[in-house]
């Protein structure tokens, strides 16, 4: 080393500069060096949206309102869905389908099924075979079919105080005959031919 010369080297074999521990050493009267500043976030955090249940915009003919023990009101609504129709209640209050085989006035049938074809529910031939079921009276209608291998009906029920029940019913083997407490969803014409027995008030046919 030369005499009256710093040297550039640190004990550590670095620059003296870019030593981190003799830089600090050599000049202690420098202030630290401020930490790199955060870059903020360009893009805000976006917040979770709570995706509500989808609600049926679709057209529909409507019967009601409606009341019984368990919610306050009701209507029974027949509107297109994919494959057929759909009969179904539909609570007024929070515009939920209702899990159960709908149940409604059977002097509305006829107004149910009119506003059903005024709404383009069923056109051409279909509206022509639901027009056909427009004189419901309280009777039993049937429409038979089959689901796998199991035997259905669509049935239209009287029920006491001039109400009737429109239900799929379903035939498993050992335990006989049982009602689907569920929205009926079947083509047009499966409908039609139940709601014109229910106005003539035909009894149900033995089964095939």
């Amino acid at each position: 080393m030369w005499p009256g010369r710093v040297s550039l080297f640190c004990r550590h074999n670095r620059y003296t500069t870019d030593c981190p521990i003799c830089s600090k050493e050599a000049l202690p009267d420098q202030p630290a060096r401020p930490a790199p500043a955060r870059r903020a976030s360009s893009s805000k955090t976006k917040k979770k949206s709570t995706v509500g249940a989808r609600k049926v915009s679709g057209k529909y003919g409507a019967a009601g309102p409606y009341e019984d023990l368990e919610v306050s009101r009701y209507e029974v609504r027949l509107e297109r869905v994919p494959g057929g129709l759909r009969l179904a209640e539909w609570v007024l209050a929070t515009g939920e389908l209702r899990r159960r085989a709908p149940v409604m006035e059977a002097g509305d049938l006829p107004g149910l099924v009119q506003r059903a074809i005024e709404q383009e529910v069923a056109t051409g031939a279909e509206a022509e075979k639901l027009s056909d079921a427009l004189a419901a009276e309280q009777g039993t209608g049937v429409s038979r079919g089959r689901t796998g291998d199991f035997w259905e009906e669509l049935r239209v029920e009287p029920l006491e105080g001039g109400r009737v029940r429109i239900a799929r019913w379903i035939e498993r083997p050992g335990s006989g005959w049982e009602r689907q407490e569920t929205p009926v969803m079947l083509p047009a014409a499966r409908f039609a031919e139940a709601f014109a027995g229910a106005a003539s008030g035909a009894s149900a046919p033995a089964r095939p």
